[in-house]
């Protein structure tokens, strides 16, 4: 491993860009569709959840690791240095839904907090076992109130 990666910390830095460079590029794709916002919405829930399901140690890595060990991550991945693709691609979500009356004109951090709050809420309880039925039999519910929470009033 040292042959490619200085130190634990520099291979936990990597392991984080790798991860959430995949869901970045399934955003961007969905960001490219001509489709209106709750579309969009609602298919990036769905990949979320499926990416979840799928690759459960992916987002357990993120949940457990990065979150509660800031400490690793402080030299060269401090902020949202090591997931900037995501945040950019969730940003120009936000933005283009804002342009097109869709979602509400309102403060960046919140509204990237309300979904991706309620989307590792959900990750969580997956990996916890305690929902009663399949994970992505909650996508449209989940989809849908993330939605309600950042539409506009005109939409």
């Amino acid at each position: 491993m040292y042959n490619y990666f200085a130190s634990k910390e520099e291979l936990a830095k990597y392991a984080i860009k790798y991860s959430t460079n995949i869901l970045a590029k399934k955003l961007r794709t969905i960001n490219h569709m001509d489709i209106s916002c709750k579309e969009k919405i609602f298919l990036f829930t769905r990949e979320y959840l499926k990416n979840v399901k799928e690759s459960p140690e992916i987002i357990e890595y993120f949940l457990r690791v990065y979150l509660s060990n800031r400490e690793v991550f402080a030299q060269g991945c401090e902020g949202f240095l090591c997931v900037s693709e995501f945040v950019t691609e969730v940003m120009i979500l936000l933005d283009e839904g804002a342009q097109t009356k869709e979602l509400r004109e309102q403060e960046f951090f919140s509204a990237f907090s309300m979904i991706m709050g309620c989307l590792g809420g959900f990750a969580f309880l997956s990996g916890e076992k305690v929902l009663d039925k399949e994970l992505l039999d909650y996508s449209d519910s989940v989809a849908e109130n993330i939605y309600r929470a950042l539409k506009s009033d005109d939409a």
